[in-house]
């Protein structure tokens, strides 16, 4: 992945509404979910709706299909592990992320 890509990724999970919207569909998988699903399940305005899923389609964190007269939104996982990849790629240094001391701290 791109450095660019993971800037435009990042930046377009940055709000709140759009990151709610990327967890719902996420939850919802390959079949997706329609506008009027995620206003419904999310409380938010379709007009504030349509301009968040714009943002995150052109992230490519989420895909759009017409589906009749639907539109159908999905998460492109592929897109999503390759940013979770590209995040955790060099992670410790190839060691243990939680040295024995960390695993025991009560917090």
């Amino acid at each position: 992945m791109e450095e660019q890509d993971v800037v435009r990724s990042l930046a377009a999970l940055a709000q709140p509404v759009r990151l709610q919207v990327f967890r719902a569909l996420v939850v919802a998988g390959p079949a997706g979910l329609t506008p009027g699903a995620l206003v419904e399940a999310l409380d938010v305005q379709a007009t504030s709706l349509s301009f968040h899923l714009k943002e995150l389609t052109h992230s490519g964190l989420v895909t759009q299909e017409r589906s009749g007269r639907n539109l159908i939104y999905r998460t492109a996982f592929e897109q999503m592990n390759a940013l979770i990849g590209y995040l955790t790629e060099n992670c410790c240094q190839g060691e243990a992320c939680l040295p024995q001391a960390a695993q025991a701290c009560p917090c």
